[in-house]
């Protein structure tokens, strides 16, 4: 499976009163790394909304272990990878990596949607075969 990496420099607003990341800004960052993951596949998301004729990839589930904290200045990398494909959705892996220190461990259900016929909800999708090849490496 493709696995990419982001770094982020940890700021001061980031961090809570007692000098830690506040959790909801692992999950934004999360969040950016999934479309960061996409786009190294060479699928950005304005491309998948063209190309596939959908809306996005929504979450329907996430979960984190938070394991050391991190800091104000740090400097962190995480890594991305998707562990496995439904017919509609995908599981993403997120590893939060301080240096050689696994900090925080990230995990996301989202589903492939486009618009329902009445334009009015969503509807999940099938993940095309292609889409599911760029992560895969399998080209069959």
């Amino acid at each position: 499976m493709l696995t990419s990496r982001r770094t982020v420099l940890i700021e001061w607003g980031d961090c809570d009163p007692a000098d830690i990341v506040f959790y909801p800004n692992y999950f934004r960052w999360f969040d950016a790394s999934t479309a960061a993951h996409f786009r190294s596949a060479g699928l950005p998301k304005p491309k998948l909304v063209t190309d596939y004729n959908v809306v996005g990839f929504p979450m329907v589930d996430t979960r984190a272990r938070f394991l050391v904290p991190s800091r104000f200045g740090d400097e962190v990398v995480i890594e991305t990878r998707i562990a496995a494909f439904g017919r509609s959705s995908f599981e993403v892996e997120h590893r939060l990596m301080r240096g050689d220190v696994l900090a925080v461990e990230g995990f996301e259900k989202r589903v492939l949607v486009a618009k329902s016929a009445d334009g009015a909800g969503l509807k999940s999708v099938p993940v095309p075969e292609d889409i599911r090849a760029l992560f895969t490496g399998d080209d069959t």
